[in-house]
């Protein structure tokens, strides 16, 4: 409330309080004065009663309306506001109640005494006999009615001719069940003037609905009326059986019966004699309403008072425990701005002082740990986004030894799907059983108080069609016996390096075995040609054949030399636009024979993109496969050698990569031997030197090119086409090179079979 309204509430407190001082100050001269004081002011008296009596009413509805709304509306603190004024209102009504009661016994008393009562009484006392008469048939009527009551609710649900027979019984004028509103459900008899029967009111209602049944005397306000037979006693009793409810709520009995005419003829009689005693009595009646009523509006104006006090001290005590429970709940719900405090000096402002340090402290507190949550989150999202950009495998294990951390070049690496055992044993994927106890046996050899870090190469063969992977790994232990696991992929690392030594020791053996080569090849000649004439017959034919041998293998130690000179020194590509196939069928134009003989076809696509590549470098990849090609079937019946070309697309129908094809259909390569083909001096040939596979990759890495090799099987069923499974037994090998190095369709110069 604010401040204009608590002075607004304490003028409307003391101006009543002045009215009630003028009462009681007229109430006391009119006691003193003369017999007919109350006469001639009793209109002014009357309206002034009234204006006190309107203010009130105003003040009344004013302070519950606002506090409906406040409670409606849900407004914090409403209640509790509501429980202290009705403590307070409690302490001043209940005094006032009793004042009331006692100085309303006195008045009266005391009036009494002024006048003779013996006629009084003698009209009183029939009065009282006709009331009392009249008393008896209402109450008779209400137990009747109730007993009714109870024997509907042991029968079936009441149907018009039930209530006929009971309307008859009773001797009633309408029997009817009412609704709990006071709506007419179910009716018998009734007046026939009128098109509806009366409702009962809303206070019998109310009365009638704790169970007693109500009864009451209506219709005598017109004794004209009344002595016509509108004078009437209607009772109404609460049907307990759920049945006759109907599941519609509760359910009333009401019996109208009307009133025997010479019964109330006689009523109204001794009424009449006793209104005109009352009339000779017109002064006391007057003096005893007025002091009555003066008195009933100070016990009002009091009662009204102490409300509107008990308001005002239930605010100012409320204020400070609603402002710290609507503390409490804002802070509840994660609101911790600044407080608002009391300056009072007393226990409670402290107590919201105190809330308001506290709530602050609170702010700073979560705002800090608000910024370090955020750096937190960042360094967070920064090592993310580092090891999701590392090209190492990144492997975080916890204490139980299951995987607690895997970025994406673990699984690049691996090429498995890691992120799916997060949670798991790393010996639970596929394949890495042997890696996983590998691991753990480090970390174990490793254990220590000084945490050592452990670095050690492993070979991978997850796959048999694929070769295995060296790794390099780096293991290092962590807080809390958390373990980190970082490998690298370094199998092109010693595939280069086994490459790179290969051709020293080839370039190494072409320089020291070349250099003597020519000289023994000229001593031999020299000594044919020197002493083939001195000899005749065996010996000249041994010379002949020994120098022979001589030079022969001479010639085949060059020829070997050249190729380790070639492998050693191979020269860097010069890559040009050109047409793959147009260099396949140069290429092929060499191989006429076997064409003829059917042993080698080609299949190539049409209109292939160019490539870059060099010509050179490419006539020699396809004459070393398709010579090994060849050879592989060279003592095999209906051996064949097939060249293809392919294009491969991409979703959008763009060109991807060219691919060539190499095919045989000869015994195929062994186990050992695939997974190392493309290394120096690996062969099947008797007489081959193991470097044409290694040729071909050079110059394939040269050219940005991928190149595999793998072995044909056999089909499940004789329609279906070669398949490199495991199902059946090899039937060919196959070598194939993917070119993504592929030339702008608008870049001239392409190097095709004329190159």
């Amino acid at each position: 409330m604010s401040r204009t309204a608590r002075w607004g509430w304490i003028l409307t407190l003391v101006t009543l309080t002045g009215v009630a001082g003028v009462l009681a100050f007229v109430l006391t001269v009119g006691t003193t004065s003369e017999r007919g004081f109350f006469e001639r002011h009793y209109h002014w008296l009357f309206w002034v009663n009234v204006a006190v009596a309107a203010v009130l009413t105003m003040v009344i509805l004013t302070a519950a309306v606002r506090l409906v709304l406040r409670v409606r509306r849900g407004r914090f603190g409403s209640r509790l506001l509501f429980k202290l004024a009705a403590i307070f209102a409690l302490v001043g009504v209940v005094p006032g109640l009793m004042i009331y009661a006692v100085s309303y016994q006195f008045v009266n008393r005391s009036i009494e005494t002024w006048f003779d009562v013996r006629l009084a009484s003698a009209l009183e006392a029939g009065l009282n006999l006709g009331r009392g008469t009249l008393d008896a048939m209402v109450a008779d009527l209400g137990n009747r009615t109730r007993d009714a009551a109870d024997q509907l609710a042991d029968g079936s649900t009441p149907q018009p001719l039930a209530l006929e027979r009971l309307r008859d019984k009773l001797g009633a004028r309408l029997v009817a069940i009412v609704g709990g509103n006071g709506q007419i459900l179910l009716e018998s008899g009734g007046d026939t003037r009128q098109l509806t029967p009366d409702r009962p009111g809303s206070t019998m209602l109310r009365l009638a609905r704790s169970g007693a049944p109500q009864s009451q005397l209506e219709g005598l306000e017109d004794e004209a009326a009344a002595l016509q037979g509108d004078a009437r006693i209607r009772a109404l009793a609460l049907l307990p059986s759920a049945e006759l409810r109907l599941g519609l709520g509760e359910r009333y009995l009401m019996v109208v019966q009307p009133v025997p005419a010479s019964m109330l003829s006689n009523a109204l009689a001794v009424q009449a004699a006793n209104s005109e005693y009352q009339q000779r009595s017109l002064e006391r009646v007057g003096l005893r309403r007025m002091y009555l009523g003066t008195l009933t509006l100070v016990l009002i104006l009091a009662v009204f008072a102490a409300l509107l006090l008990a308001v005002t001290l239930g605010n100012q005590l409320a204020r400070p425990l609603l402002m710290l429970a609507d503390g409490v709940r804002q802070v509840a719900q994660g609101d911790l701005s600044v407080r608002p405090a009391l300056a009072s000096r007393d226990e409670l402002g402290g107590l919201t002082r105190s809330f308001a340090d506290m709530t602050g402290q609170l702010a700073d507190a979560r705002a800090q740990v608000s910024r370090t949550v955020a750096e937190l989150d960042a360094a967070r999202t920064h090592l993310q986004t580092i090891l999701d950009n590392l090209t190492a495998g990144v492997l975080v294990f916890d204490a139980g030894g299951r995987i607690e951390t895997v970025n994406p070049g673990a699984t690049r690496i691996l090429r498995l799907p890691l992120s799916a055992y997060v949670g798991r044993p790393l010996a639970d994927v596929p394949g890495l059983a042997a890696f996983a106890a590998s691991l753990h046996q480090r970390f174990d050899q490793h254990l220590g108080p000084e945490r050592e870090l452990w670095q050690e190469s492993f070979e991978l063969q997850l796959d048999p069609k694929q070769d295995p992977l060296t790794l390099l790994v780096r293991g290092a232990p962590l807080p809390q016996a958390n373990r980190l696991v970082v490998f690298d992929d370094i199998s092109e690392v010693v595939s280069a390096q086994r490459s790179a030594a290969w051709s020293e020791v080839a370039r190494r053996l072409a320089h020291e075995i070349k250099n003597p080569l020519t000289p023994i090849q000229l001593s031999a000649e020299r000594l044919q040609h020197k002493l083939e004439a001195r000899l005749e017959g065996a010996d000249q034919a041994m010379l002949v054949r020994s120098v022979a041998t001589i030079v022969n293998q001479v010639q085949a130690m060059k020829q070997l030399v050249n190729e380790f000179r070639d492998y050693a020194r191979l020269p860097s590509a010069q890559l040009h636009p050109l047409d793959l196939n147009g260099l396949v069928h140069e290429v092929l134009s060499l191989y006429a024979e076997a064409q003829e003989r059917g042993r080698l076809t080609a299949e190539l696509a049409s209109a292939l993109p160019h490539i870059k590549g060099d010509a050179s470098q490419l006539r020699q990849v396809i004459h070393n496969l398709v010579q090994n090609a060849l050879d592989a079937v060279h003592d095999q019946a209906g051996g064949h050698v097939t060249v293809c070309s392919t294009l491969s697309l991409t979703e959008s129908g763009a060109p991807r990569s060219v691919r060539l094809h190499v095919i045989d259909n000869g015994p195929g390569f062994a186990d050992n031997v695939l997974k190392r083909a493309f290394e120096p001096y690996v062969t099947t040939k008797t007489k081959g030197t193991g470097l044409g596979l290694a040729v071909v990759k050079k110059i394939a890495d040269e050219h940005g090119a991928r190149i595999s090799l793998r072995n044909l099987h056999a089909a499940p069923d004789a329609g279906s086409p070669p398949a490199d499974g495991h199902d059946g037994p090899v039937t060919g090998a196959q070598v194939s090179l993917s070119f993504s190095n592929l030339a702008p369709a608008t870049e001239p110069g392409a190097h095709g079979a004329s190159t």
